[in-house]
């Protein structure tokens, strides 16, 4: 088949990189515009963009899918469009141009979890397991009949970005067995059931991490927003980043936001058990291990809020 591949982020790369070995033909792939990025912010293309040259496919580079775009992608005459997080609504009438309309890789068991940050919240709501669905795209956000999906547990200790990069290799694969069975014209799709939650996009309140929750909340918050937005806590005014923390494991209790060291070790309060400071960041230097840190703070207790 022919298809049409649209995406940006890292996530969506390993799909593109196996479609395109695959016996089909990519006729192009859409992705959005070069990014200024870094401190001297230099104009840098999408991972997708990026992987599209290496593999030598035509790129068309567009913020949203308006009238210019909509006519480039419908003279493609592609079979099937192909999404995975591009970032951006498809509509009529693009929504219906390919033949076979637009598939989207989706990072979540649907209807639990439509929308932009699936991942990120399954874990900040303490989810158990979490997966994958291939869906038919329609003008509902992330409403549509699914093709195929795959279950994964989600570990205690997994963050947003190891849960992602994970499936978006397994992810990769079930789409490209849905492609090919579309191909073949041997599946179809089966409307979602079940209970409908949304993920809407992180933002920074999201990452201010607030230590009156119970221990383990306080633990899957802070793994649903590494490494985006990242997780953060304020000591005296000044932010603190916090990279890595742990279950402290049977350790003394302490008041929320309250920091101290206890057998070696930098603990902080929560609502129920404390939990342990791995890896902090403090505000203009780089990530290092709490105790390093605490050693500089030269204090016996310090307050986070």
């Amino acid at each position: 088949m022919k298809l049409v591949f649209a995406g940006t982020p890292q996530v969506a790369v390993p799909s593109l990189t196996l479609l395109a070995s695959s016996d089909h033909e990519i006729a192009a792939v859409v992705t959005r515009p070069d990014a200024a990025l870094g401190r001297k912010r230099v104009l840098t293309p999408s991972p997708v963009a990026a992987a599209a040259d290496t593999l030598g496919l035509p790129v068309i580079k567009a913020n949203r899918l308006d009238a210019d775009a909509t006519a480039a992608i419908t003279a493609l005459n592609a079979d099937l469009g192909v999404i995975v997080a591009y970032g951006g609504l498809v509509r009529e009438p693009l929504l219906s141009a390919p033949r076979l309309g637009w598939i989207n890789l989706h990072f979540s068991l649907l209807p639990r979890w439509r929308g932009a940050a699936p991942v990120q919240r399954a874990i900040m709501a303490g989810d158990a397991e979490t997966g994958a669905a291939v869906f038919q795209l329609v003008a509902d956000l992330d409403a549509g009949a699914v093709f195929a999906e795959l279950r994964v547990p989600i570990g205690r200790h997994a963050t947003a970005g190891t849960l992602l990069e994970s499936l978006s290799h397994s992810g990769a694969e079930l789409l490209r067995r849905v492609v090919d069975d579309l191909a073949a014209g041997s599946i179809r799709a089966v409307e979602q059931s079940g209970e409908v939650t949304l993920a809407p996009k992180l933002n920074l309140a999201d990452a201010r991490v607030d230590w009156t929750l119970p221990g383990e909340r306080v633990h899957a918050i802070i793994r649903g927003v590494t490494p985006e937005p990242g997780a953060f806590t304020e000591i005296d005014g000044a932010r603190l980043k916090l990279h890595d923390v742990a279950p402290s494991h049977g350790q003394p209790g302490l008041s929320p936001g309250h920091i101290t060291l206890h057998d070696k070790r930098v603990l902080i309060g929560t609502g129920t058990e404390p939990l342990e400071l791995i890896t902090v960041q403090p505000a203009g230097k780089t990530p290092m291990k709490a105790l390093d840190w605490w050693r500089g703070v030269a204090a016996s207790e310090v307050i986070a809020s």
